[in-house]
């Protein structure tokens, strides 16, 4: 629609124009302008300056806050989105298929409503959250003839309820808490206290999967966040006696280079399996993260798991640290019996927001400094893609001569909706306020919402990154998009560090925090 037109305007006539048409070329226009500014007094000119500056800083900080305002929003919008088709079409089970309106089962135990509680609560969103709260009080029930992975379990079932009991001080979550608490306690019956994989809740009974005797390193070093702070809450030593025990083997076993562990131990007889593999990848990336995280939630007491986290970054950078061509990219190889390999799982992006979490916390600045390169290195990893979203694995080229940094082999192209890059930028972000880490994830965000979002409700993992056209959309939203993904982002977007603040509460690897001990 055009604007009326108006009579009350203004002539103003240039002197020196020759003819009286308007000139509108740029050049005339600078010529102009710099005659008009030497024609000014020094004290003319400088009085200008600095009032264009007081206006710049004066507005600058309420412009930002209005933008970060309508990106918070946006986090907003999408949660929604997401939670629409989920209510829709898979409520009250495990995880929504979008494309087909239906829904999937793992546990058959609410897992996305389970993981989504304490995002709705950070998020300001009480309607929703009240909605799933009576579901978790009507519905939820882990007397079930079912059964779940341990690690899987714990980080988003009891991780979610023990996070969503401290931020809302509902017992309700607590007592759910202390329900499936209870029910994973027999995958510790081994003969080496190793946990198995597999417990059915219903009967007691727990298993390692059909194919080995072997659990995975990842799974039995990150469930120690979750089962500790049930010991605090409930005054019962048991839960933590268990992981403690696990971390205390897992300490002194041989097979590891330079404090890098495998990928399996063997839960008859407690000993690494497949030795000489080393990835920050999948199977063993948490193991890393939960040392650090689990030394911060105690009060920086336990020793043993601060000198194991950083002889393990020694041994990342002594190992598995490498510079990709032509642009010189740093980033985290795997080793397999001593042939060093250049691929990288998104996975390993958690590294740059827990190295920063380590400095933060006191440790070397050049954890920082490692941070920061990396961060780089993760968020190339999708614009560098056509539709701006990293696949699951990369490969980085090493050779001289290369014009890209980055292959990606046709089976890791999909992207699963992963939190790892958004987490790492919502750390980095809090301990620099740099504000180019914000535009990052809001970029992402974008690109989530152009290539994954389901226009019923919902969004989807997608199986090819390198096509814009048709990304072929897998018809899967996995509970750590909602528990994770869209939580990290907000909090990025986010003006005030005492939401969930850092030096009080630790997140767990399924983004749910729990509190810092006190010191007493």
């Amino acid at each position: 629609m055009h604007p009326p037109s108006r009579q009350d305007y203004i002539s103003i006539n240039f002197a020196g124009q020759g003819s009286g048409s308007y000139n509108n070329s740029k050049q005339w226009r600078r010529q102009s302008c710099w005659r008009k500014w030497k024609q000014l007094s020094r004290l003319q000119r400088s009085l200008i300056l600095v009032l264009l500056f007081i206006c710049g800083i004066a507005s600058y900080p309420a412009v930002t806050e209005q933008l970060r305002a309508i990106w918070r929003e946006a986090v907003q919008e999408a949660f929604r989105h997401a939670w629409k088709g989920y209510k829709d079409f898979a409520w009250g089970h495990d995880e929504l298929r979008p494309l087909s309106k239906s829904y999937s089962e793992w546990f058959g135990l609410g897992l996305t409503l389970i993981d989504a509680l304490d995002t709705m609560w950070i998020l300001g969103l009480k309607e929703e959250f009240e909605e799933a709260k009576t579901w978790v009080a009507a519905e939820l029930t882990f007397n079930k003839n079912v059964d779940v992975n341990l690690f899987e379990s714990t980080i988003r079932i009891l991780g979610g309820l023990l996070s969503t009991y401290h931020l809302t001080g509902d017992t309700l979550f607590l007592d759910k808490a202390k329900d499936i608490g209870s029910r994973l306690m027999p995958a510790f019956n081994t003969p080496s206290k190793i946990p198995y994989s597999d417990v059915n809740i219903g009967k007691g009974t727990a298993h390692p999967p059909r194919w080995t005797s072997d659990s995975t390193v990842a799974e039995v070093t990150s469930i120690q966040l979750e089962f500790r702070e049930l010991s605090r809450l409930t005054q019962e030593p048991q839960y933590q006696a268990a992981v403690a025990e696990v971390m205390k083997q897992v300490h002194k076993l041989d097979g590891k280079l330079d404090g890098l562990v495998p990928m399996f131990i063997n839960t008859n007889n407690g000993q690494f399996t497949h030795q000489g593999i080393y990835t920050l990848g999948a199977r063993a990336d948490s193991y890393y993260e939960y040392l650090l995280k689990q030394w911060i939630q105690g009060g920086k007491k336990e020793n043993e798991l601060l000198e194991d986290y950083l002889q393990a970054i020694e041994g990342v950078k002594n190992n598995l640290l490498q510079k990709s061509s032509p642009n010189g990219l740093t980033f985290v190889g795997e080793l397999s019996h001593g042939q060093f390999s250049p691929k990288m799982d998104h996975l390993v992006c958690f590294l740059p927001g827990t190295l920063a979490l380590g400095a933060y916390n006191g440790l070397p600045a050049d954890h920082m400094d490692l941070a920061k390169q990396l961060m780089e290195t993760c968020y190339q990893m999708y614009i560098q893609m056509e539709t701006g979203l990293s696949p699951e694995i990369v490969h980085f080229n090493m050779h001289q001569g290369s014009t890209r940094d980055i292959e990606v082999k046709l089976a890791d192209r999909h992207n699963l909706l992963r939190p790892e890059t958004v987490e790492s930028l919502f750390y980095l972000y809090r301990f620099t306020k740099d504000q180019k880490y914000r535009e990052w994830g809001w970029r992402i965000l974008q690109n989530f919402n152009k290539y994954t979002k389901v226009s019923s409700g919902g969004y989807t993992s997608i199986n090819n990154v390198r096509d814009p056209d048709y990304p072929s959309p897998r018809d899967k939203m996995e509970s750590f998009f909602l528990g994770e993904t869209l939580k990290y982002l907000y909090l990025l977007f986010s003006d005030d560090p005492n939401l969930i603040s850092l030096d009080q509460y630790v997140f767990n690897t399924e983004a749910h925090p729990l509190p810092i001990w006190p010191s007493n």
